[in-house]
């Protein structure tokens, strides 16, 4: 709509992730540099979290953009509460068949999909988006499918990417075994002034404009105390005040036009107001609950025996390629 007025390959402010437009602040950075440490250094388990809008996706999308071609890369991002039976959608995720089968024959088949992975030395990534959706049950059935270690490789690696109930959950005092595997832990923050400046500038030069002639500092400025430095709701501020000056054919975007849009969109009741200010995330409520299992798991202490069984035959396979299996 506005792309040509201003001088734009592209809209430089689409509030979808975009990992061509990601622009590494210092926190960003620092949750990046992290990840790839634990995929260098083969960590099991690790969790990125940080408040709605701040990057989290957009960041993934680069790090899978840039992963090896030895690494096999399934992705959940549907953990809604009626998410169901986790081996299913792991299955699914590495596009595995998974329709019709009981829970011990899904993990048979992801085990020796896991043997087949490493036999041909090709690391296994899980992604799990949305993680905060995930009960303190299915965390713990995750921690225990990653039981499976060969010397020191690890088979399966795991990022789990959410919001700050994640790590409420992982607080948990029966989450503890679990908190004791995640090698790379990081809370992504709202962006500072300084930062919000530079990821305007950012993404209007990548876009193909001129953000110091588009957006002055004052404007920047203003942008920032509406948005409080999440990203997604910056994105939502510039496009619409660049919406707002094509219509009115202005050159530049000023101070005054970006609280015209803020004040706009609060009277639809769906853009935040200034008053709202950040609140630590309460430990008072339990994370969301799985509320519906798409399939019923087999007799607790015959599906044990039937897992015991499983891994001693992962470890017998194991041995015969001349490794130890499962520490």
């Amino acid at each position: 709509m506005y792309e040509a007025f201003y001088g734009f390959r592209e809209k430089p402010f689409s509030i979808l992730p975009d990992p061509s437009f990601l622009y590494l602040s210092r926190k960003h950075r620092m949750a990046l540099d992290l990840l790839e440490y634990g995929m260098m250094n083969q960590a099991g388990f690790n969790v990125i979290t940080g408040e709605i809008g701040t990057g989290k996706t957009t960041l993934m999308r680069h790090v899978l953009n840039q992963l090896d071609r030895d690494v096999t890369v399934g992705l959940i991002s549907n953990t809604h509460r009626s998410f169901g039976e986790l081996l299913q959608w792991i299955l699914f995720a590495f596009k595995l068949e998974h329709r019709g089968k009981e829970k011990v024959e899904m993990f048979q088949d992801f085990l020796d999909f896991l043997i087949e992975q490493y036999a041909q030395r090709r690391r296994t990534l899980l992604i799990v988006d949305e993680a905060q959706n995930m009960s303190a049950d299915t965390l713990e059935e995750l921690r225990m499918l990653s039981n499976v270690n060969a010397d020191k490789d690890q088979v399966l690696q795991v990022i789990l990417v959410g919001q700050a109930g994640l790590r409420d959950t992982l607080r948990r005092p029966e989450m503890e075994q679990f908190a004791q595997r995640i090698a790379v832990d990081y809370h992504l923050e709202p962006l500072d002034l300084q930062d919000t400046h530079a990821y305007i500038y950012h993404r209007i030069k990548v876009a193909g404009g001129d953000g110091v002639r588009l957006f002055d500092a004052a404007a920047c400025d203003a942008i920032f105390d509406h948005s409080r430095g999440i990203p997604r709701l910056i994105n939502l501020l510039c496009d619409t005040a660049l919406v707002y000056g094509f219509a009115e054919q202005k050159p530049s975007i000023d101070s005054r036009k970006v609280d015209d849009v803020a004040r706009d969109k609060r009277k639809g009741g769906i853009f935040p107001s200034q008053e709202n200010k950040r609140q630590p995330p309460s430990t008072s409520s339990p994370a969301p609950e799985v509320l519906h299992q798409s399939m019923s798991p087999p007799d607790e202490e015959s599906y044990a025996t039937d897992i015991e069984l499983i891994y001693r035959a992962f470890d017998t396979e194991m041995a015969r390629g001349g490794t130890k299996g499962r520490k």
